[in-house]
């Protein structure tokens, strides 16, 4: 009888011990462990996940490594949106509270709060885009957006009519002028003479504010804009339709940016985008969040992502309006970027240096 009960014990002893050393070899609380239990989520900017740009790309980069991962949406893989700039520590700080293994923070401005959430979490993987955060458990993501702005201001000067072409930013930042600077150079590249108005609209997340300032340049005889706004540029999109839909034979352009804007530029039997500057936020999100699952988690590095890694782009679905001559022309200077023959500027002080030397 003894010797039963003793079995007994025995038995449940080992089946414990078993369940505790599940417990202690997957699950959400180790990072790169078993797909079991992995979670990943992002923390939008102001620009929201439907601004059919940069948060939306990155979203549909989670989405994908989601998907591919047998996960699901709201247990595997999610978002939380900022609406105002105090949200971004809250919701970085929720996310660790639910035990996430990777979190994003979509944007430069959460740098920052990135910096400390990751500071007091050191077991948690952080991924910051477009800055660098220099912690051991946060991989940095980074774009060489001037390069493709500048095949961007490649295309508009060559499309345009006018010789005035314009750019609207969102928020003016050191992010935002290498956009400002790579697209003027390129423009200058093929027009030295070209006139490029330069707008900041004060917020990535200001439609009205975008629609008046496309109003006002295509009126002073703008025909092509580029805009590195965000949700803002919406508002670009939405004054060249009216205009295209006015005057139908009137050139109203629009060049998008971080993802394929081709749909957003659709009016009837029309479309205003001429082309889009991509930046593969989508890619560079799946893959991050794949090697921290794997267990090869780039911490501490800074992951950049351009032209010669197709990391950076140029749309070419605008058939139509994307004529021969631009495409000629835009691979022409790529190739010159890959080689090293150019180099795109990235503040003011660059771009002033490279179109005195032109």
């Amino acid at each position: 009888m003894k010797m039963r009960r003793y079995a007994v014990l025995l038995g449940l002893i080992l089946v414990v011990g078993v369940v505790l050393s599940a417990c202690g070899s997957g699950g959400s609380s180790e990072q790169g462990g078993s797909s079991n239990g992995f979670k990943t989520a992002m923390v939008t900017d102001t620009g929201g996940i439907d601004d059919k740009s940069f948060n939306q790309s990155a979203w549909e980069g989670l989405t994908q490594f989601g998907k591919d991962n047998d996960l699901k949406e709201k247990e595997g893989y999610d978002y939380l949106q900022s609406n105002s700039a105090s949200d971004y520590a809250a919701n970085l700080n929720r996310l660790v509270q639910s035990n996430t293994d990777l979190i994003f923070g979509v944007g430069f401005k959460l740098a920052e709060d990135i910096s400390k959430v990751a500071d007091q979490n050191k077991e948690t993987h952080f991924a910051i885009i477009d800055s660098v955060v220099e912690k051991d458990n946060v991989a940095s993501i980074v774009f060489e957006e001037q390069q493709g702005s500048f095949l961007a201001g490649v295309a508009a000067a060559t499309k345009s009519e006018s010789g005035k072409i314009g750019f609207v930013g969102g928020e003016e930042s050191e992010l935002i002028k290498k956009f400002e600077a790579g697209y003027v150079a390129g423009a200058k590249s093929v027009n030295k003479d070209i006139e490029v108005d330069v707008q900041y609209a004060g917020s990535f997340g200001a439609p009205d504010k975008g629609k008046l300032i496309a109003s006002n340049m295509y009126n002073s005889g703008v025909d092509v804009i580029y805009h590195s706004a965000g949700g803002t540029g919406n508002g670009v999109f939405a004054q060249a339709k009216d205009l295209k839909n006015n005057d139908p034979e009137g050139n109203y352009w629009v060049i998008g940016v971080d993802r394929d804007q081709y749909d957003e530029g659709q009016i009837g039997d029309n479309n205003v985008t001429l082309t889009s500057m991509l930046k593969a936020v989508d890619v560079a999100v799946a893959k991050v969040a794949q090697q921290s699952k794997d267990g090869s988690f780039p911490g501490g590095e800074i992951v950049s992502f351009g032209l010669k890694d197709d990391g950076i782009g140029i749309a070419e679905t605008n058939k139509e309006a994307y004529t021969d001559d631009i495409k000629t022309a835009v691979d022409e200077w790529k190739q010159k970027i890959i080689d090293g023959d150019v180099t795109a500027p990235t503040t003011d002080d660059e771009l002033k240096a490279y179109v005195d030397s032109l």
